[in-house]
């Protein structure tokens, strides 16, 4: 039997820039997350659950809250706020992440992007993610208005 994905979305995803910028409605997940590598899925430790993983030459890249990281022993060297656009936005859509980015860009705000299946996340620096909601609400203002 073919594996069916649990949680389906009750719109198609989201191609047009201007319309999936109106819509971001970004937010804050709780917790405070940061990027740590360890040598494969068999290091991953019981009990710590990574947000994201990726593949690298180096090692395997976890994205995890920052209280695991630290059970851990894992050097924590940057401390990220999740922000999640909520607008359900296609893998092919071209423009978001530049856009986003760009727009924390000129504020000085780095921003990691991961794309998830449904939705783009960031991870901001944690001190300036309330900075990072507000830039990326009038984004959304603006676009809304064109």
């Amino acid at each position: 039997m073919p594996h069916r994905p649990q949680h389906r979305p009750q719109h198609r995803p989201e191609r047009d820039l201007d319309r999936l910028l109106a819509g971001l409605e970004p937010v804050r997940r709780a917790g405070t997350y940061t990027f740590v590598t360890v040598a494969g899925t068999a290091s991953i430790p019981a009990g710590v659950a990574p947000v994201a993983t990726v593949r690298e030459p180096e090692g395997l890249s976890l994205i995890v809250a920052v209280p695991d990281a630290r059970a851990q022993g894992w050097p924590v060297t940057f401390e990220a706020a999740w922000l999640t656009c909520t607008v359900h936005s296609a893998l092919d859509a071209v423009g978001l992440s530049a856009a986003m980015a760009g727009a924390l860009s000129e504020r000085g705000i780095s921003a990691n992007v991961v794309a998830g299946h449904h939705h783009d996340h960031l991870f901001v620096p944690a001190e300036r993610a309330e900075e990072a909601l507000e830039v990326l609400r009038r984004l959304s203002r603006r676009a809304g208005r064109s």
